[in-house]
C-alpha cells in the first residue's frame, strides 16, 4: 500500500528536528553574571490590587524626593506642574511649586536662550541640555526619563524599590570579571550587576513636612509610589471605571435571561 505524499514529508520533517535536537551542541558556559542577579522584592502600595486608590500624602513625599534628589539627573519630560494639583495641592500651591523651577526658554528682546521661573503648564525641566552633557556628567551613562519608568522596566514599581534599595558591596565569591569597574557600583538588581548610578539615598537625605522619618527604605517605597502616578496618573479612576462597566454587564446579563426565560416559559420545544 502506498502511503500519502503529504504523510512521508510530515514524517521526514519531524525525523530532521529530532536529529537536530539532539545533534546540537549545548552551551557548557553558563550565565555567570545570572546567578548572581535577584529576583526584585515586592514592595505593596496602595495603588496596588482590585480595588486600589491614592495614598496622597505618601505621593507628596515620594515627589519631594524626586525634587531634592532624583531630579539632579534624572528628567520627568511628560509631567506637568498642573499635574501635581491631582496630589492634593491648590492651584497656589502648585504656582509656588513651579516657580521654584528654571525651565529654558528665550529672550524676547535679544532672541538668546535663556531661563526663567517654571509655570504651571510647564512641564518639569530636563536636568541637562542634551546627551552629551549627560553622559559627560554621569560616567557616559544617560539616565532615563523617569516619566514612565515603573512601566518600561521589567519587574516595574518592584523592580525600582529593589534597585534603590539593593546597593551593596559585591560578594566574595563574584568573579572578577564582574566586578564594578571605576566609576561603576554594584547592584544585584540590576540586569548586569554593574550601574553607573551611585547609591542615591541616604538615612535622613530629605526632611518630611509630615514628620515621617526619612530612611532608605521609606524614601524608596515614596518616590516608587510617585513614580506609578506619573506612568499611570489615572489608574484607579481606569479601575473604578471598569469595575463599574462589570457589575453593569453582570446586571444586564441576569436580566436578559431572565427575560428569556419568562418569554420562552409557555413555548414548547
Amino acid at each position: 500500500m502506498v502511503r500519502p505524499l503529504g504523510f512521508l514529508v510530515g514524517l521526514g520533517f519531524i525525523a530532521a528536528l529530532v536529529l537536530a535536537i539532539f545533534t546540537t551542541p549545548l552551551s557548557n558556559e553558563p550565565n555567570v553574571a545570572y546567578s548572581f542577579v535577584k529576583h526584585p522584592r515586592h514592595v505593596k502600595l496602595a495603588s496596588d490590587g482590585l480595588v486600589p486608590h491614592w495614598d496622597k500624602a505618601q505621593l507628596q513625599r515620594g515627589m519631594q524626593v524626586y525634587k531634592e534628589v532624583c531630579s539632579a539627573c534624572h528628567s520627568l519630560n511628560l509631567v506637568a506642574f498642573r499635574n501635581i494639583q491631582d496630589l492634593g495641592y491648590t492651584e497656589g500651591q502648585v504656582k509656588t511649586f513651579a516657580k521654584g523651577f528654571q525651565v529654558p526658554s528665550i529672550n524676547p528682546d535679544t532672541g538668546e536662550v535663556a531661563t526663567r521661573d517654571g509655570l504651571s503648564s510647564d512641564h518639569f525641566p530636563a536636568p541637562y541640555a542634551n546627551d552629551v552633557a549627560a553622559r559627560a556628567a554621569n560616567n557616559n551613562a544617560i539616565p532615563p526619563d523617569l516619566s514612565l519608568i515603573t512601566k518600561a522596566r521589567e519587574g516595574g514599581k518592584d523592580y525600582i524599590y529593589s534597585l534603590l534599595t539593593g546597593y551593596q558591596n559585591p560578594p566574595a565569591n563574584l568573579p572578577a570579571e564582574l566586578k564594578p569597574g571605576t566609576g561603576l557600583h554594584y547592584n544585584p538588581y540590576f540586569s548586569n550587576l554593574n550601574l553607573a548610578m551611585a547609591k542615591p539615598l541616604a538615612d535622613n537625605q530629605v526632611t518630611y513636612a509630615d514628620g515621617t522619618k526619612a530612611s532608605v527604605d521609606q524614601m524608596s517605597k515614596d518616590v516608587t509610589a510617585f513614580l506609578v502616578w506619573t506612568a499611570e496618573p489615572k489608574l484607579v479612576k481606569r479601575v473604578q471605571v471598569g469595575w463599574a462597566v462589570f457589575f453593569f454587564l453582570l446586571i444586564f446579563t441576569v436580566l436578559a435571561y431572565l427575560s428569556y426565560r419568562n418569554i420562552w416559559a409557555d413555548k414548547k420545544h
